[in-house]
């Protein structure tokens, strides 16, 4: 259709000037499509029509979308020409308004048969989108006087106004194409003002059953089943199966998804525009026909005037603020263009922007100085922006020597020389000022900010960098968060080219705060443009802009922003200046290090210390890195020290290998430190201390030979060219990560291998003689280890492994030959296998200290091949023979069996070993033997328990010697324990039964002692069949037998060891049967002998007598209650079983839904 209005009849300003109280705006109102129709429009109304009624059209405005009488005098002409005839088309077009769209139609048949065919209504209904669209609703009682839409379904008040469903059509055409909308700004305020819930109007009866409808088709969709029910029995007067029912005659809308998706769109309200083929102005309808029907509005309340009112002056006051806003831009680009005209010595070649004046109308209005925006370096036009620039072209085209010439000639040396531009001259006599009112019809915006930016097109690129700097800030906060990422080489390269230092402090500071929570990916490409900027601006400027947006953010709320600053002070320690590097940047991350409470963030930050390490050469600093890496590696966080192991000791070393203090203050001060620690230790050694320094004396181990290797008398006789065999796999430990590879610390695999050739040669042939660094290693650091580990505590498996696993690394480091020929040897030195080295009285001998387990499982265990092993069974055996023959305490051979029995490739090794000791001529040897047995079976599978462990303890449990059968006792208690194998367990009992019921032990109090005491530590974990056919019964035995000991002191061992196994048994479940035959009764034979030999001991047995006693008591009644118990369960879960059913029979039907709770009649 023509987006000329027929109703308007408005056609000329002429017209409008003959009504000054009429507010006319041509630009904005979205009533007007276009100026008014012009003089031969069709539709325009007879000469004779009266003068329409004086109006003041606020569709604009107005939330009722009304046109207001404002003027009394058009109550009197309207009364005054009562007589006046009326013509047909003034009829039509009230018709129309009104929405009498059957009488309209019966009037235009009638005038049809009558030949007097009316345009006004032909076209209308000539018209099929008056018919078929869906997007206008019907005038309610509140919109008499607003302008007509297309004829709805439904024709009275009863319509979803407020939701506007009917917008929603079908084919999805919202015909926003066909609708004038008023400025942005405005409209978007209006839209808040309408919604603000104190103006909002109460919801009507069929808007609540539509939104009932459609919130229980929600429910449903979505599986709400019991709320769906619920809801409709609280609607139980309305069908929620059929959309009918709702009572409004239009489809059915979209659901609430597709609503509240749809809900941020800008779409058209009928109160904010017209559709301008069929909106009746009221200007139409002229005084006589107005005079027989008076504007009536009965239904415009007084409410509804006062909320005009209020909007309107809510328009006036954002009005007067964005007249603020616009003063302080204009005074802005007056002063950049008075900035820029400094610059620029002649006007412009050829340009296209909206218009040159001369510079005495710069004043002449606040419209004319606002069109100045669009071009700094044009004069300010006269024409309000909307005339092109006709006289610039042409002047342009005279006057081919002025050429622009600017003070920055650097940015126009790099432009390549642009052709002059020129235009083809119409030849035509048209005069300036006509053409200039011509091409004003050529709408174009540059009263605005992005008007203004797309008028004028950059020239160089000076001015394409400053442009971005002045756009980017209002294009970031416009794109979705997940894809901020994209702006950014647009903002690095901004900040790199922008001249202005403010204007690239903004930029910088957008990009480090462009999204709020930046993921890892995110923050990689941050850091990517941070290391690009600064390749491309040099030190200086990464130190004066980009640092201090690192130190703005040091403690933002986000971890993942800190995170970012962590990573890049890492990533810029290349590029910044040395002196900022060791004293700014170190400072940052090390009040980082200590304060920040995210582990993620203290993370980054041992990593950037790491990198700092490798670009830092002040050797003053040495003392705050080492510092760093003991507070770092005291961090709480597992991340935190993995990083610290495998970044920032690599690069610590790094520096201190060219310091040349790596093996003279480095490892020196960790190894004074582990001594100071074990000289304090003598109440209690801190183990996680020691751990600490001893991980970080493990990852020195690869720089350490490094530095061997480097420092080497042959180390310049090694050549790359030549057949060079590859290392081996496993020649080296898997590195904790690259930076602790041998390889990557030398420089490559090529050159290392050089070197071991060369390395092993020398040690095999030549010697050490010369060789610093390798004798520092042999006569300083070795000696005082192997010293440090005498001193350790060798119960304590933590320090065990610990060391040992320090020494499995350092001899695969340094080497098979160097092991054989610098380490072994010293230890054999120190553990002479001999009786004179144990201390029997004292037990302080050196094969009694943690030196035996570190170096049978540090040392003996590095290589795998037949003479290593044999040489591991051959100490391990000699020791035990040693101390066994020495009666010396056995707890270092403990720890190597328990250090060993870790990896089962050393189970079978040790099964030798023990027997060896098995078959061994002293029974003290067999003794402990017998005892080495139970640490072993833990770890052992059942094959070789069933295969040699089994045997291996039967044959010693028929030893002639006492002491020896007695030994294997706690074996057999950890069979029991850990092992399932039926036919195991059965051999086990056999034996156990018979040192309890042999006659010839009856009298063996160490026996019964050991039985007691394994059965306290194994009953709990014991199968349960064990535990009461066997444990407890013969428990029970042994305290009666007590009872009758005539011996005190064997009374009290033995009721002592009774009491320990008594409680570690309460806490087991015991069945009623063995609780009253067996548990109870012995617990009173206990109870009776600690009566006279322990008080205290008496009052906990009583006590625990008494819990036991309520325990039965308690199963009896809740046998009881069994069956009332299990009859109750089962009513409960047969109604349980109907509800269910009933509602697995559930459809998404509402009316099916509805009726499932209703009451049967």
């Amino acid at each position: 259709m023509a987006s000329v209005n027929p109703f308007n009849l408005s056609d000329s300003e002429e017209e409008a000037e003959r009504r000054p109280n009429e507010t006319v705006d041509t630009e904005r109102s979205p009533s007007d499509g276009a100026p008014g129709p012009p003089p031969g429009n069709p539709f325009s109304p007879p000469a004779d029509a009266e003068p329409p009624t004086l109006l003041l059209s606020s569709n604009r405005t107005s939330p009722s979308g009304e046109g207001i009488s404002v003027s009394a005098a058009a109550t009197s002409a309207m009364a005054g020409s009562t007589e006046a005839r009326v013509s047909v088309d003034v009829i039509a077009a009230q018709l129309l308004r009104d929405q009498y769209i059957l009488t309209a139609l019966e009037f235009h048949t009638e005038l049809l048969e009558a030949g007097r065919e009316l345009p006004r209504l032909r076209d209308y209904f000539s018209n099929p989108g008056n018919f078929e669209r869906q997007s206008g609703t019907p005038p309610a009682k509140d919109q008499v006087l607003g302008p007509g839409g297309p004829l709805n379904r439904a024709g009275s008040i009863s319509t979803l106004d407020s939701l506007d469903f009917a917008r929603y059509s079908d084919d999805g055409n919202r015909e926003s194409d066909e609708r004038v909308a008023e400025s942005e700004v405005p409209s978007q305020e209006r839209k808040n003002f309408k919604s603000s819930p104190e103006i909002q109007e109460p919801i009507r009866p069929l808007e609540k059953r539509a939104l009932n409808f459609l919130v229980n088709e929600y429910l449903l969709k979505n599986e709400y089943k019991l709320s769906s029910i619920t809801f409709s029995d609280e609607n139980d007067d309305q069908d929620f199966e059929l959309w009918d029912d709702v009572g409004l005659n239009i489809p059915k809308p979209p659901d609430l998804l597709q609503l509240y998706r749809n809900c941020g769109t800008p779409l058209p309200s009928p109160r904010d525009m017209v559709d301008v083929s069929v909106g009746v102005d009221f200007g139409d309808l002229p005084g006589n026909c107005i005079a027989q029907e008076p504007p009536k509005k009965p239904d415009l309340s007084q409410q509804q005037q006062t909320e005009v009112v209020q909007e309107l002056e809510y328009q006036i006051s954002l009005l007067n603020n964005e007249k603020q806003s616009l003063a302080e831009q204009i005074k802005k680009l007056q002063s950049e263009i008075q900035t820029l005209k400094r610059t620029v010595s002649s006007p412009p070649l050829a340009t296209l922007d909206l218009g040159t004046q001369s510079k005495s109308n710069l004043s002449s209005s606040s419209t004319t100085t606002t069109a100045c925006s669009t071009d700094p370096l044009s004069v300010p036009p006269t024409d309000n922006g909307q005339y092109l620039d006709i006289r610039g072209v042409s002047e342009a085209g005279n006057d081919p020597t002025s050429v622009q010439n600017t003070s920055h000639p650097q940015s126009h040396n790099k432009l390549k020389s642009q052709p002059l531009v020129q235009f083809d001259k119409p030849n035509r006599k048209l005069s300036p000022v006509f053409q200039q009112a011509l091409l004003s019809f050529c709408r174009m915006c540059s009263d605005s900010r992005l008007g203004a930016e797309v008028s004028r097109i950059a020239d160089s690129e000076e001015s394409v960098m400053l442009m971005l700097g002045r756009c980017l800030p209002h294009i970031v906060p416009n794109v979705l968060l997940a894809k901020r990422e994209e702006l950014i080489p647009l903002i690095l390269c901004t900040a790199c080219l922008h001249p202005e230092p403010k204007e690239r402090d903004q930029l910088l500071h957008i990009l480090f705060n462009l999204i709020k929570r930046p993921d890892d990916e995110q923050r990689q490409m941050i850091l990517t443009g941070c290391v690009a900027f600064a390749r491309h601006v040099g030190p200086t400027r990464v130190e004066a802009e980009l640092l201090p947006q690192c130190w703005e953010q040091i403690n933002h709320k986000y971890p993942e922003r800190r995170l970012l600053v962590a990573e890049s002070c890492g990533a810029l320690a290349p590029y910044l200046p040395k002196e900022i590097r060791s004293s700014l940047v170190l400072s940052m991350l090390q009040q980082m290090l200590a304060e920040d409470k995210a582990d993620m963030v203290r993370e980054a930050v041992v990593k950037s210390l790491g990198i700092i390490m490798g670009y830092i050469d002040d050797p003053d600093k040495y003392s705050q890195g080492f510092e760093l890496m003991l507070l770092s590696l005291g961090d709480p966080s597992e991340r935190v020290v993995s990083a610290v192991h495998q970044v920032f000791i690599p690069a610590f070393a790094a520096w201190t290998t060219e310091l040349g203090t790596l093996h003279t203050a480095l490892i020196p001060s960790l190894l004074a430190r582990i001594e100071k620690l074990l000289n304090q230790g003598e109440h209690g050694l801190d183990e996680h201390k020691l751990h600490v320094f001893l991980s970080a004396l493990q990852s020195l181990i690869p720089p350490l030979f490094a530095v061997v290797l480097q420092n080497a008398p042959f180390t310049s006789r090694a050549k790359l060219h030549g057949d060079i065999p590859a290392i081996e796999v496993t020649r080296f430990p898997r590195p904790a990560s690259p930076l602790q590879d041998v390889a990557t610390i030398i420089g490559s695999r090529e050159m290392l291998s050089a070197l071991l050739l060369l390395y092993d040669h020398q040690l095999e042939h030549e010697g050490t003689t010369g060789w610093d660094s390798l004798l520092w290693v042999v006569n300083q650091l070795l000696p005082q280890l192997i010293d440090i580990v005498g001193r350790i505590n060798v119960t304590s498996s933590t320090c065990v492994h610990e060391f040992s696993r320090f020494f499995w690394r350092f001899c695969r480091t340094f080497g098979k030959i160097f092991t054989n020929t610098k380490v072994k040897p010293q230890f054999q030195e120190i553990l002479r296998l001999s009786e004179e080295n144990v201390d029997a009285s004292a037990g302080n001998g050196i094969l009694t200290k943690a030196t035996v387990p570190i170096y049978a499982t540090g040392v003996l265990t590095c290589y795998n091949q037949e003479e290593d092993r044999k040489l591991l069974v051959g100490f391990l055996e000699d020791v035990m023979t040693t101390l066994s023959l020495s009666h010396a305490p056995l707890d270092s051979l403990k720890a190597s069996f328990v250090e060993l029995g870790a990896n089962p490739v050393y189970h079978e090794l040790l099964l030798t070993v023990l027997w060896y000791g098995v078959v061994h001529t002293s029974a003290l040897v067999r003794c402990t033997a017998a005892r080495m047995f139970e640490l072993l079976v833990k770890g052992v599978n059942e094959t070789l328990v069933a295969q040699r462990v089994v045997p291996a303890l039967i044959t010693l449990s028929s030893d002639p010697e006492i002491s020896v059968r007695i030994s294997t006792i706690p074996a057999f208690g950890t069979i029991m324990e850990t092992v399932t194998q039926k036919e195991l367990l059965e051999r086990v009992k056999m034996q156990l039964a018979s040192f309890l019921e042999d006659p010839q032990y009856q009298d063996q109090h160490s026996l019964h002692m050991e039985i007691i005491r394994t059965f306290g530590r194994v009953g709990p974990n014991a199968e349960p069949r064990f535990r009461d056919e066997f444990v407890l019964p013969h428990l029970h035995k042994l305290a009666l037998a007590n009872n009758s000991q005539p011996t005190e002191s064997k009374r009290i061992d033995i009721a002592t060891q009774l009491f320990e196994a008594y409680s570690a048994l309460s806490c087991c479940f015991i069945s009623e049967e063995v609780m009253v035959n067996h548990f109870l009764p012995g617990l009173r034979c206990l109870r009776a002998d600690m009566e006279q030999l322990s008080p205290e001991h008496e009052v906990i047995l009583s006590s625990m007598i008494k819990e036991c006693e309520i325990k039965v008591e308690n199963r009896g009644m809740s046998d009881a209650q069994g069956s009332m118990s299990i009859a109750s369960s089962l009513v409960g879960e047969d109604a349980k079983t109907k509800f269910l059913s009933k509602m697995g029979q559930l459809t998404t039907s509402g009316a099916m839904l509805a009726n499932v709770f209703q009451r049967k009649k």
